[in-house]
């Protein structure tokens, strides 16, 4: 058990001493130090360096004085194990070199065992919980947003492939996702049996489907991915990209924590997630650029709605953004463990 559990304590909602924080994407770009090991090396190549990629998901908890480290890695690095052929364009993202769009496809896709695939990323990890004094996140993409890479063949706009596939193949769009929870749910357990204390499931895309889309083609296999980690002991956090509308099924879906963007206020988020989840979120990463005492009023808006609740993991709503200053990052880390947990504030905003 780390040094500082505060942030296992409340996705467990239990009471901590300070509310926990910590940022998605916490590693990366905004930092001198990131930029010159990628003076060095690509991002696929980091994470197949498990000392190099172990000093990359270190440096931020060293730097920032965050709850929690999450291991430096990309959601296509187990994808890329399975045989599927793509690249990490800069400013792009994940471009796939052939498609997905037949079941053959499909059933070429390998297995994957991380021991014997990625037995750097096992490495990294073992790296790291010999010296964290906080917990280290582990984590994969969910389904949905794997699959819409594979067959939309990188970023869209519309997932346009993806919706066809949904409603024109469903066997093929059953066979794909099938395959890929099962990877999601296998990875994310023998993440945890190499030492990570908690793992999150990325759905940068999922905000795209409507709730009757969504119960249908991706909630099924969400449940069977939460299924798999609840049998070992670490919590799991269930975040999602423009998914309000979505709140209420996600909350169905078994797991600990579920994250919440910036697009709507955090209380009412959980409200319709429910008492029985930890929420996770949400400042809007944007506000980082802005005035001191601004930003730190939009913190304390947060503190504010979520106070005397137990199980809120300070967040941002999505990751951070390249060009962010780490000294705003540093600021928000300050008034969220300036703040008394066990107080219950008198909320400022009304329904």
């Amino acid at each position: 058990m780390p040094k500082n559990d505060r942030l296992l304590r409340a996705a467990r909602r239990q009471p901590v001493d300070r509310i926990p924080v910590w940022f998605m994407r916490q590693a990366g770009r905004y930092q001198p130090e990131y930029r010159q090991i990628r003076k060095q090396y690509t991002l696929m190549e980091i994470c197949r360096h498990p000392d190099v990629c172990a000093e990359v998901t270190h440096m931020p908890v060293r730097q920032l004085g965050v709850d929690a480290a999450i291991l430096f890695s990309d959601i296509m690095v187990p994808v890329e194990a399975m045989g599927v052929r793509l690249e990490i364009r800069e400013g792009t993202g994940p471009v796939i070199e052939q498609p997905i769009r037949s079941l053959n496809q499909v059933e070429a896709l390998r297995p994957l065992v991380a021991a014997e695939s990625l037995p750097h990323v096992l490495e990294t990890i073992r790296l790291l919980v010999r010296d964290l004094e906080v917990p280290l996140i582990g984590f994969a993409g969910a389904p949905f947003t794997l699959a819409s890479y594979l067959v939309e063949g990188g970023p869209s706009r519309n997932y346009v492939k993806v919706k066809q596939m949904m409603h024109g193949a469903p066997e093929v769009w059953d066979a794909l996702i099938s395959r890929l929870s099962a990877m999601v749910g296998d990875y994310l357990v023998e993440q945890v049996q190499a030492g990570c204390q908690a793992v999150q499931v990325f759905d940068s895309w999922v905000g795209q489907l409507s709730v009757r889309d969504y119960q249908r083609f991706v909630q099924p296999y969400m449940d069977r991915i939460a299924a798999r980690v609840a049998t070992t002991d670490a919590p799991l956090i269930h975040f999602g990209v423009g998914t309000g509308h979505l709140l209420a099924s996600m909350a169905q879906i078994g797991g600990d924590v579920v994250g919440v963007d910036w697009r709507e206020p955090i209380d009412q988020a959980w409200d319709r997630i429910g008492p029985d989840r930890a929420v996770q979120g949400n400042l809007d990463p944007v506000a980082l650029f802005a005035p001191a005492e601004a930003l730190e009023a939009e913190v304390r808006d947060i503190l504010a709605r979520t106070a005397g609740r137990p199980g809120h993991i300070f967040n941002l709503g999505h990751g951070v953004l390249p060009e962010t200053p780490m000294d705003a990052l540093k600021r928000v880390v300050d008034v969220v463990h300036s703040g008394d947990p066990a107080r219950t504030w008198k909320r400022v905003i009304k329904h």
